[in-house]
């Protein structure tokens, strides 16, 4: 499923790529009504087939989608990274939140999740097939600084430790200072996989959404102006990276 490097990722969905067929009409909250009811059947067969890498059967509803862009706080941000955008709900939530001078940059391991993102006509969009443990690598090809925002929808919880740990290190290395790291989730062990990195988060309960969602937020303390030691794990989180 996963590549083993970037070289054999070639297929890139510009900044300027093309925009739906379905044109600017009929819009509901900002989606076509036809691509909701389509990613949530995309959402569901592609669950059927990868249960370990979906971790849930629906995409997420628009409370979680709106609670998600607050506790982000997703208007203020240039850089913004999306991972695990899934069937795009969440894709789309950011950029209608971001402002017109941001840029986004979604990683999608999912072959069909990455052509379903690739879909979207947004210039300041940018999609990536690959892996997030290689989010330095993959923010140097894009030519974007650290990232002011990361959300995170990759389940932690289905994972080995090991994984988890690896992606939550290069998350927290790549995150610009007083950046946020937003994950949800339907179980709270990425709060624990996180801790050596960025510390205790807080976290906030969305009941509205199947099944309900954990949101959990941190922010990267300034290096600048904060002498703490950095955690050993993050300082070989490039290492441990493949």
């Amino acid at each position: 499923m996963q590549p083993d490097s970037l070289s054999e990722v070639q297929t890139i969905v510009p900044h300027h790529a093309l925009a739906s067929a379905h044109g600017k009409h009929d819009m509901v909250n900002g989606k076509h009504p036809d691509i909701t009811q389509r990613g949530r059947l995309a959402f569901f067969l592609e669950f059927l087939r990868y249960p370990l890498q979906i971790g849930s059967v629906t995409p997420s509803s628009r409370f979680l989608e709106q609670r998600l862009m607050k506790t982000a706080d997703i208007s203020s941000a240039p850089t913004i990274v999306e991972l695990g955008p899934g069937t795009g709900g969440t894709t789309r939530a950011i950029l209608r939140a971001m402002s017109p001078q941001a840029r986004l940059l979604c990683i999608e391991i999912n072959p069909h999740f990455y052509r379903l993102i690739g879909g979207i006509g947004d210039r300041r969009l940018t999609v990536h097939l690959g892996n997030a443990c290689d989010l330095r690598q993959i923010l140097d090809h894009y030519g974007l600084g650290a990232p002011d925002v990361i959300i995170s929808g990759i389940p932690f919880s289905t994972m080995s430790r090991h994984t988890g740990s690896e992606i939550l290190a290069t998350i927290s290395a790549q995150l610009a200072p007083n950046g946020r790291f937003v994950a949800y989730q339907a179980s709270d062990r990425v709060s624990d996989l996180c801790q050596p990195y960025l510390g205790t988060g807080r976290m906030e309960v969305e009941l509205l959404n199947i099944p309900p969602m954990r949101v959990f937020r941190w922010e990267k303390a300034d290096t600048r102006t904060d002498a703490r030691a950095v955690p050993d794990g993050q300082q070989r989180e490039e290492e441990s990276c493949p």
